[in-house]
Order: C-alpha cells, then sequence, then structure tokens
C-alpha cells in the first residue's frame, strides 16, 4: 500500500517507536521568538546544557516588539524590553542565528522563514507558536509546542510525538472572483466546526490548492490549528521548488539537485489511504467574514446573523447566544449593514506581499471611511521594503492605512497595544475570540480584500462590489 505525504515525511524522521503511538522523531529546525524562545534558552543554560545543533536553530524578534516607526527594544509591554535583551543576549551565547530588530531579514516567524528558505520540502520544523503549522505550506512537518519542548528539542534534536491520524481535504474546481485562502479556509471551518481537525494530520488537495500560489497556501495551512489539527500541509510542486530557488537558507549548486531529486518524492501515492477525506465544491464559496467569536462562527459575506433558534442542539444555541451578546448583534442582521471602527491587515496569516498587493488594488484611488482606524502591518522587514519599492505603501498611507515596521502587532493583544473597548474591528488575522485584539473588542476574521473595502465602506463589505 501506498504512503500519504504525512507517512514518508514522518517514517524519514522516525528515530524509536515508544509506547502506543507515541514516536521519537529527529527535529530538522527549530524557530524560536522573543516571547517565549528566551523562557527556553535560558532554562536550557539554568541546566548546564548546550544547544545540540547550532546552525539548525533561528530566533526572531516579533511578537512583543512595537511596530511603530523608530521603533527600539522599549516595549508598550510590562518586561517586554527584558524580553528582547535577554532573548538576545541567549541567542548570542547560543550561537544560534537571530534576525533582530533592525535586521533586515526580521519579522514575524511564519512570514521569515519560508521567505529565507530555512523551511523546506520533507523537514520537519517546531516553534513555540501554535501557527507553526503554515509551514507546511512547503510539504514540510510544522508544528507549534510548547516552551519545555522546545528546551528538548534544542537539547536533543528531538522530540517525542504522538502520531496523528491523516485527513486529506480537496478543494474541487475554481475560486470564484472575490475569494481566496482565507475564504477557504474560513468555508471549511464554518462547515466542520473548530474541532473538524482534532486529532489529525491535514493535507490540503485538490486543483485549487494546486491553483494558489505558496504566499496563498500559507495562509491555508495557518488556520489548519483552527481547525483543532496536528498540523496542514501541501505537497510540494514546481511552485515551491521555484519559490525556494535561490533563497539564502536554500541549498545551492549539486546540493540543489540533490535536494530536489527528494523533493519531487514528497507526494501522496495514487493508492495511499487516508483515515478521513473531506470535500469541499470552491463553487460554494463566498467572501466570508467571522460574525461570533470563534472561526467556526463565520458565512458568506451576504449572509444574515444567525438565530440561536436554528442551532442544531441546545449547546449550540447557548454558545451563539453568547457570541451574539458579546459581539453586540442581533439575529438576522445583514452582515453587509454592520458597521466598524477599525480595520486591521498583517498577522502570520495575511501579511505578505501579495496580500498587500491585493488590497492596495482595492484601496488605489479610495480613502478609508470616515472615524475608522485602519492599520497595517507587513510580516517582515523584506515584505515592508519590497511593497515600498512597489509603492504599495503610498496607496496604502493615501487611503488613510497607518503603515508600520514589522511584527505581529495587533494579531493579539501582547504587544501592550489595542484596539478600544466594544470597537469592532475587521481583521486578517486567525483569532477572534473574546479580547484576543484587546479588552473586550470586537474582531470579525476576513480576507485581506474583503478588510481594505470594509475599511473604505465604513462597514463590513463584499469585495466583489469593489471589483466590479
Amino acid at each position: 500500500m501506498g504512503k500519504t505525504l504525512f507517512e514518508k515525511i514522518w517514517t524519514d524522521h522516525q528515530v524509536a517507536e515508544l509506547e502506543g503511538d507515541t514516536c521519537l522523531l529527529y527535529i530538522d529546525r527549530v524557530f524560536l521568538h522573543e516571547r517565549t524562545g528566551s523562557i527556553a534558552l535560558q532554562s536550557l543554560e539554568a541546566a548546564g546544557r548546550k544547544v545540540r545543533n547550532p546552525q539548525q536553530v533561528f530566533c526572531t524578534m516579533d511578537h512583543i516588539v512595537d511596530t511603530l516607526p523608530g521603533r527600539s527594544d522599549r516595549t508598550r509591554v510590562p518586561g517586554g524590553e527584558a524580553f528582547i535583551q535577554t532573548t538576545r543576549s541567549a541567542s548570542h551565547s547560543a550561537g544560534i542565528k537571530l534576525f533582530d530588530i533592525g535586521d533586515p531579514g526580521q519579522g514575524i516567524v511564519h512570514v521569515i522563514s519560508p521567505e529565507q528558505g530555512i523551511v523546506q520540502p520533507g523537514c520537519t520544523l517546531v516553534c513555540p507558536d501554535s501557527h507553526t503549522c503554515s509551514q507546511g505550506a512547503l510539504g514540510a512537518l510544522a508544528w507549534g509546542i510548547g516552551s519545555s519542548e522546545a528546551e528538548h528539542a534544542l537539547a536533543t534534536g528531538t522530540l517525542r510525538v504522538n502520531r496523528p491520524r491523516t485527513l486529506r481535504v480537496d478543494f474541487e474546481g475554481r475560486l470564484p472572483p472575490g475569494v481566496g485562502a482565507k475564504d477557504m479556509i474560513l468555508h471549511l471551518i464554518a462547515a466542520h466546526s473548530t474541532a473538524g481537525g482534532a486529532g489529525f494530520a491535514i493535507e490540503f488537495a485538490g486543483a485549487a490548492v494546486r491553483e494558489l500560489e505558496i504566499e496563498a497556501r500559507l495562509t491555508l495551512c495557518n488556520m489548519a490549528v483552527e481547525f483543532s489539527a496536528f498540523t496542514g500541509l501541501v505537497a510540494p510542486d514546481r511552485k515551491a521548488f521555484d519559490y525556494l530557488r535561490g533563497r539564502p537558507y536554500a541549498p545551492r549548486g549539486r546540493a540543489w539537485e540533490q535536494a530536489l531529486a527528494y523533493w519531487r518524492t514528497l507526494r501522496s501515492d495514487d493508492d495511499a489511504r487516508f483515515d478521513r477525506i473531506i470535500r469541499i465544491d470552491c463553487a460554494a464559496i463566498a467572501p466570508t467574514v467571522s460574525w461570533g467569536t470563534s472561526p467556526q462562527q463565520a458565512s458568506a459575506v451576504s449572509a444574515q446573523v444567525p438565530s440561536p433558534a436554528a442551532a442544531a442542539d441546545a449547546a449550540a444555541a447557548k454558545s451563539i447566544e453568547r457570541a451574539l451578546a458579546y459581539m453586540g448583534l442581533e439575529p438576522g442582521r445583514r452582515l453587509t449593514d454592520i458597521p466598524i471602527d477599525a480595520a486591521f491587515i498583517g498577522s502570520c496569516t495575511n501579511s505578505r506581499l501579495s496580500d498587500l498587493r491585493a488590497a492596495a488594488r482595492v484601496l488605489r484611488g479610495r480613502r478609508v471611511a470616515a472615524g475608522v482606524k485602519a492599520i497595517c502591518v507587513p510580516g517582515s522587514s523584506q515584505v515592508k521594503a519590497a511593497a515600498e519599492a512597489e509603492g504599495l505603501d503610498r496607496v496604502f498611507i493615501e487611503a488613510g492605512f497607518e503603515w508600520r515596521e514589522s511584527g505581529c502587532s495587533m494579531c493579539f493583544y501582547a504587544g501592550g497595544e489595542s484596539f478600544g473597548r466594544r470597537q469592532r474591528v475587521i481583521s486578517s488575522t486567525n483569532r477572534n475570540f473574546e479580547s484576543r485584539q484587546g479588552p473586550e473588542t470586537r474582531t470579525h476574521l476576513a480576507s485581506p480584500v474583503t478588510v481594505a473595502a470594509s475599511a473604505v465602506a465604513g462597514r463590513i463589505a463584499d469585495v466583489r462590489e469593489f471589483l466590479r
């Protein structure tokens, strides 16, 4: 019987079988950031241990750094400056590569790892951040871990991992106009709930996935964790190989040819068996926006706020009631009639150059509605520089957006900056639970183009109206 892509990578990295479905896996890459990386590095040093393979470990400043122009080590987070300085010192002491503030390679970990060619097809990569699954878009086995697991991976180059089951999600057909990867994953989660992928490693497949460019595949895999999956991945193809060619940490010369020969074997065999298969007809996907406090509480932008009375059971009805109370919404209200106070484009989900280009196409020649606070935070310093070289920064600024330095920023309320109490924000981020973007802030998840259109309209908007 053939093997799935996941099974091939798992087998190649299996050091030992332990009890049950638990195995010891070899870890090719460890990526850290200043919020938890400093804890792992300090704990390792305190225990008298060293990083086993420093050349395979990387760190960036992204989570709590300020994104305002002219930034320094100072942040709005109590103790944030100490986190940054401790991470810098510990990284230098351990001999690992640090993408520091001011480094042209600095940025959000899940943006710069592909950008630098650190993540590669067939490798295992871990990071103390739940959205590490993003990097499966390059055909890698990547997942989020805790700081204690990071310490173990740093010291031994291995991790104990419970083997997940396999799930293939086929996105069949072509995407309609105005629909992208963010809409695909929100549609999937809304249809099958946030628990739909629990216990699975997901391979995203189908004609629509093959048509996606690498940056869109990164968006798709990014939210596999919001589906409760162990990870998400896409079989590497010519697009992935072309994307990686020439990047700083990608193989070169003869090593490139050897790597390419291996990478071409990384696909699920025709007779491979998955534990579960979900098929999605892309013709049914519309621009999608969340209305509640979970990614599964999302609908086509043309829909209405649902009623708890229509829920499948009492528990679901109660969940909807609580979400609507927090969000300040009433059943039956059209989503496109909901006014917004703020718009945010950024995060490891949607802050890459293609995201900014798409949003800029909507914004060009238009202005943000009066009273709407709009912010754009590029995902990396390289994305920011490339956008500025194309003049995208001027499009955002002239439209009324703030243009920031790279970092996680207001994806979550950890950088010390937030939107106001009960402010309604449409956001290209990945989570919308209560107070995610600030105390009592109300977050609606959407694609970058939907965020841009909504910023202009001053309400949740259907981007298809702008594309006409």
